[in-house]
């Protein structure tokens, strides 16, 4: 039985198709489209593919997009979508969340993913569990030993910290730069000044969830721009590829 996850972000379509709905199944096949492109998914990308028996999605872009890509599982495949909310208990997360179903279902298969990971990582003394998503936007979200997500932060990802100073200030240009401790030219100084920033907020979380467990938190990190961060010596992450898509595939197992 195969079985199709999709992450419909900002900017593009996330795709993986696994030999299973239960979390550390076979990553069988995967992809990655712009979102101006999505006509083109099944065409381009899914027609070839072994007819998998199920899908399970998140999605944070708008109806239309959602509507096409419905289209073409029903068209191609005669498949229903099912498409995930965020609740106040799944995939052994509470949600703390001052009113649950407002948690972005993007974030919310982020967090299940990551509790997943410290699970098995030490199913018998599992850590409070920090999971960043690193994209258009940065998400910081902390969960507890017990499996309770507490909160977190939201703030701009690179991109859009750039586009923000160019479009705001005179004479700044989108840096082509490098992190550096002091930097001494401005495209230096506009690259680390970003990656401070996100880097800083982490840190920052990560101090807050030590000090209200009282346990070392599990940093875990993914995203399409995680590289930009994966250097800073301070931070120390577990990286996964496909963090959504793990949570995903829990909550397919739990259905």
């Amino acid at each position: 039985m195969s079985f199709l996850v999709i992450d419909i972000g900002n900017t593009r379509l996330k795709w993986g198709l696994y030999d299973q709905p239960a979390p550390g199944a076979a990553l069988l096949a995967h992809g990655a489209v712009p979102l101006e492109d999505i006509d083109h998914l099944w065409d381009q990308h899914w027609s070839k593919l072994p007819v998998p028996q199920a899908m399970l999605g998140c999605v944070v872009a708008g109806e239309a997009i959602k509507r096409r890509v419905e289209e073409q599982l029903t068209e191609g495949w005669g498949l229903q979508a099912q498409w995930v909310s965020s609740s106040r208990l799944g995939g052994g997360v509470v949600n703390g969340y001052e009113h649950p179903q407002r948690l972005g279902a993007d974030r919310w298969a982020a967090i299940i993913g990551a509790r997943q990971r410290a699970l098995l990582r030490s199913p018998n003394d599992v850590q409070p569990v920090l999971a960043v998503m690193v994209g258009t936007a940065v998400t910081v979200d902390a969960v507890d030993a017990s499996g309770r997500f507490l909160g977190g932060l939201i703030l701009p990802g690179f991109g859009l910290m750039y586009r923000a100073l160019e479009s705001g200030t005179a004479g700044l240009k989108v840096p082509t730069g490098e992190v550096r401790d002091f930097p001494t030219n401005t495209s230096d100084a506009l690259m680390s000044g970003g990656t401070d920033a996100i880097a800083g907020a982490i840190e920052r979380s990560l101090r807050r969830l030590r000090v209200r467990t009282g346990r070392e938190p599990l940093l875990i990190m993914s995203g399409g721009a995680v590289s930009r961060l994966t250097h800073v010596e301070e931070l120390q992450p577990m990286v996964v590829e496909n963090l959504i898509f793990e949570g995903l595939l829990t909550l397919a197992a739990a259905r």
